[in-house]
């Protein structure tokens, strides 16, 4: 029996410079935090050859090409793995939130199978292959920071090269640090699920058309991942609440459907009770609010967006990355 987890994500500044349409032409920065909310995967040895899968629904199958599941079908392809074994997964937050559970569960299939298959793989195989499986095989128009901080956890500085390459490096950031922003960023669930691949289509063909409006854009997030770097590893934690709302402004202008009433209404409410600034995780539309709010505004704030009927979920980073629980 093995049992898999890898984290998910949110990001600090930069995403959306992850997407090869952008970083191809112009390269792309970011900088994002993995969080203790995992994706799990077990797999065991099945008595009968049929393989079994289970989700939100049940598969079993004689065949891998016959699985109706398209991360279950290309992983199980990708490692040829074809009969006798078992399958389940399972989440600690809801599929399209924004959190980039898509690549988690893709991470941690990936090191479940690779295990099971006693065959060792190290953290960038981990990332490129499901990098691989969502975006060549599936076709997802996703960038490549969930998979990487899936497979190698952390706060973590990611560089998308022109030619495809990702240079991976610690945020360089105080233990003093590293608490205060722990301490001050609060996520709620807004209640709204949004499919990140329908949120990306217009963004990824704008990029590919080059967009002036979306080029600019995007140039102005990846100067936004650079500045957060740069005040995160100088320890002026506080600044990240000024960049995040800069951030939100600008992120908001890339679609109509990056945003709505009710999402812009919390938002408002939030600044004038505590946040200095926050986003939505994710491509936009639903999912979660992220804010940074000082230790002293933070009971006011929660009390405030919980009034609103958002829902405060805790957490804490994740420096492990993609990891094997139990190898039995």
């Amino acid at each position: 029996m093995i049992l898999s987890r890898a984290p998910t994500r949110i990001t600090l500044g930069g995403g959306g410079t992850d997407l090869k349409s952008y970083y191809s032409k112009h390269g792309g920065f970011l900088i994002a935090g993995a969080i203790d909310k995992y994706c799990t995967i077990l797999a065991s040895k099945r008595f009968y050859d049929s393989i079994r899968l289970s989700y939100s629904q049940t598969e079993v199958r004689n065949n891998v090409a016959d699985i109706k599941h398209r991360i279950f079908r290309a992983a199980l392809e990708l490692t040829g793995l074809e009969k006798g074994i078992e399958l389940h997964s399972a989440a600690d937050v809801p599929a399209n939130c924004g959190l980039g559970t898509s690549s988690s569960f893709t991470v941690a299939l990936l090191n479940a199978l690779h295990t099971y298959a006693r065959d060792f793989v190290s953290q960038k195989q981990l990332a490129t292959q499901a990098c691989h499986i969502e975006i060549d095989l599936l076709g997802e128009p996703i960038g490549k920071q969930d998979q990487y901080l899936a497979a190698f956890g952390g706060l973590t500085c990611l560089t998308f090269n022109q030619n495809g390459e990702v240079l991976v490096e610690p945020l360089r950031i105080s233990h003093q640090a590293l608490e205060q922003l722990e301490d001050n960023l609060l996520l709620f669930f807004t209640g709204k699920e949004r499919s990140a691949s329908e949120m990306l289509c217009d963004q990824d063909e704008k990029c590919k058309q080059d967009n002036p409006e979306m080029t600019a854009n995007l140039h102005q997030i990846r100067d936004i991942g650079l500045e957060t770097r740069k005040y995160l590893e100088k320890g002026q934690v506080d600044m990240l609440g000024e960049l995040l709302h800069v951030h939100w402004e600008t992120k908001k202008k890339r679609s109509r459907g990056m945003s709505d009433p009710f999402i812009d209404e919390c938002y408002e409410v939030a600044r004038k009770n505590g946040a200095v600034g926050g986003k939505l995780i994710g491509a936009g539309g639903g999912g979660f609010l992220m804010f940074y709010s000082a230790n002293r505004d933070k009971p006011r704030l929660l009390e405030t967006m919980q009034k609103m009927g958002l829902r405060w979920e805790r957490f804490c980073f994740d420096f492990d990355g993609a990891k094997i629980l139990v190898n039995a």
